[in-house]
């Protein structure tokens, strides 16, 4: 049972959740269960990377593209992601995830996710991802142009572009 509970949580708040900016923050609560712990007693890894993937479909339905792509029947997709811990999250321990866009490309969309507790960074992680429909890429104008927005994308910060440019290397040597 895969987050399936939390998930359907989710869902059921979305109901409810107003539309926001773009750039807006998506914030979700939660609080670590036993069943999330590892033997060491704490939130296990790969529990992280799927709580992540709650807070991007928190975000995109709070963006307004939640619909659209659900409309549109289009699938989002990731192509990587980069996640340091830095604090232990504990059975019980209550804590947000913060999942904000920082901009996208030609290709990809980035986004930015931390995790918190009681003010403090636990985790911090960089994701990049597409939106597929029938197995090809959805252009990024086209989600843009869903949710009605017409701007430039913002710049890469420099520690967004190492990262980028990391993960692109590694992907063409995985390639050849």
């Amino acid at each position: 049972m895969n987050l399936y509970l939390r998930l359907l949580w989710l869902l059921w708040r979305l109901r409810s959740l107003q539309r926001r900016g773009l750039f807006e923050e998506s914030r979700v609560a939660f609080c670590v269960w036993p069943n999330d712990c590892d033997l060491n007693l704490h939130m296990n890894n790969g529990r992280y990377l799927t709580f992540m993937d709650l807070g991007r479909v928190h975000l995109t339905a709070q963006s307004g593209l939640l619909r659209e792509a659900l409309r549109r029947r289009w699938m989002p997709v990731l192509a990587a992601a980069e996640i340091t811990y830095i604090r232990s999250l504990k059975p019980f321990a209550r804590f947000d995830l913060v999942t904000r866009l920082l901009t996208w490309d030609d290709k990809y969309v980035y986004l930015e996710q931390l995790f918190e507790h009681d003010g403090e960074l636990c985790a911090h992680a960089y994701v990049k991802g597409v939106f597929l429909a029938r197995g090809a890429r959805v252009p990024n104008t086209d989600l843009l142009q869903a949710i009605g927005y017409t701007e430039a994308p913002p710049p890469m910060s420099e520690a967004l572009q190492r990262w980028a440019a990391f993960s692109a290397n590694k992907r063409a040597e995985q390639n050849k």
